[in-house]
């Protein structure tokens, strides 16, 4: 395909323009002409910027976001529940949306919707837009008629997932930002503030205090060798990229992060909030236990937990029931496993487990609004024994030559 750069204007006269890929640019005037937009110029794109982007977005760069995906499901439900024909709503959507990379999956989804390929198949073909949690439900939408219905859970389950992230983002973003202003503070004062001193501290020779010494030792290392420590740094950062991008790492780094203080039973429950959720928005929408949890299991973005899913999903299909493999996974606690016990029951699993995702959203917000008390303690604490040694390193030296110089006198 060939990347295409068209300018027009919409039913309402206001300017369009962007880029399409297509065979010829009749095919990028015929879809135009098709979403309601009046074409004026069709050019191939220029190689050079436009050619780096591409390339980023084949690196995975620019991929849609939750709220991009959330949108897009939102727009898709009022096509399909209007009865608007879904190629005419989906030319539209291509026109109006603002992610390039979106933008260019949904004109491939097109030419396969035009090549006779269902909705679902057609967005298969694009796995880091559409997850496999999202393919299922819109394929399950198709099979049954019910594919307004279908984009009306995805969107309500996004929007779940979004707001979940803004309070976890929101929770951490004081922390690190206080982190970011003591590293600050630490580089300005080795680097402008000790030097300026280090001539008096060495008047006292060999009586200069442990604080003091640390200071000017910690001050000339970061003068004289800060790119070494960069270096350093980031070869480290570098080593462990590459042992998390291997299979075998990423599962230990991934089951490391939940044995992590404080942090690590927050991930585990929001892991388990979106499983449970997930879980029982298929359930509902008709997908087969099977299937969901093997979808599931690719969109924890969490390896070692996905593994846990998978020995479920397993036991499931051995023939046992869904409470008792939850209970030998162990991921769950007596509590869950009894009310999917109870929903096996009862016929009302997809219920009850929508239950279970209300719990674990409602632990999850608790922990988030605990967690700023629970960290500003600690970051108290550091802030304090830094200034404590700067202060003792600055000081104590001028009190020896002040005593010294009073001797004297």
């Amino acid at each position: 395909m060939t990347a295409f750069a068209y300018k027009g204007r919409s039913a309402l006269g206001e300017p369009v323009q962007g880029q399409l890929e297509a065979e010829s640019a009749e095919q990028i005037a015929s879809r135009l002409l098709g979403a309601g937009i009046t074409p004026i110029s069709i050019e191939p794109a220029r190689v050079g910027s436009g050619s780096l982007r591409r390339l980023w977005i084949r690196a995975g760069g620019g991929r849609p976001r939750t709220e991009d995906l959330m949108m897009f499901s939102r727009q898709m439900y009022t096509i399909t529940k209007s009865g608007v024909p879904l190629l005419r709503g989906l030319r539209g959507l291509q026109s109006s949306t603002h992610n390039e990379v979106l933008r260019t999956t949904l004109g491939e989804v097109l030419a396969s919707l035009e090549g006779g390929r269902d909705l679902a198949t057609s967005f298969a073909r694009h796995p880091t837009v559409f997850p496999p949690l999202y393919v299922d439900m819109v394929r399950v939408g198709e099979s049954t008629g019910t594919l307004d219905v279908a984009f009306l859970r995805l969107c309500e389950y996004l929007g779940t997932e979004q707001e979940v992230s803004e309070r976890v983002r929101a929770a951490l973003r004081y922390p690190l930002i206080v982190l970011a202003a003591i590293a600050l503070s630490i580089g300005i004062i080795s680097v402008k503030v000790i030097p300026a001193f280090a001539p008096l501290f060495r008047v006292l020779g060999n009586r200069i205090p442990w604080p003091t010494r640390v200071i000017m030792a910690t001050s000339s290392l970061t003068q004289h060798y800060w790119w070494a420590m960069l270096l350093g740094a980031a070869g480290v950062a570098a080593l462990a990229r590459r042992y998390v991008s291997r299979d075998q790492g990423r599962y230990r780094w991934h089951r490391a992060k939940l044995a992590l203080p404080l942090v690590g039973d927050l991930i585990h429950e929001a892991v388990l909030a979106r499983v449970t959720r997930s879980l029982a928005i298929c359930l509902a929408a008709g997908i087969p236990a099977l299937q969901a949890l093997a979808a599931i299991a690719r969109t924890t973005g969490n390896d070692y937990l996905s593994e846990g899913i998978l020995r479920i999903r397993d036991t499931v299909e051995r023939g046992e029931s869904l409470s008792r493999a939850a209970a030998g996974s162990r991921l769950f606690p007596p509590l869950v496993v009894q009310m999917i016990a109870v929903g096996e029951e009862t016929g009302d699993l997809a219920e009850l487990l929508g239950e279970v995702a209300e719990h674990y959203r409602r632990d999850v917000d608790y922990r988030l609004r605990n967690l700023s008390a629970v960290i500003e303690p600690a970051l108290i604490v550091a802030v304090g024994g830094i200034v404590l040694v700067l202060a003792l390193g600055v000081f104590l030296p001028m009190w020896d030559m002040f005593a010294k110089i009073g001797g004297h006198g």
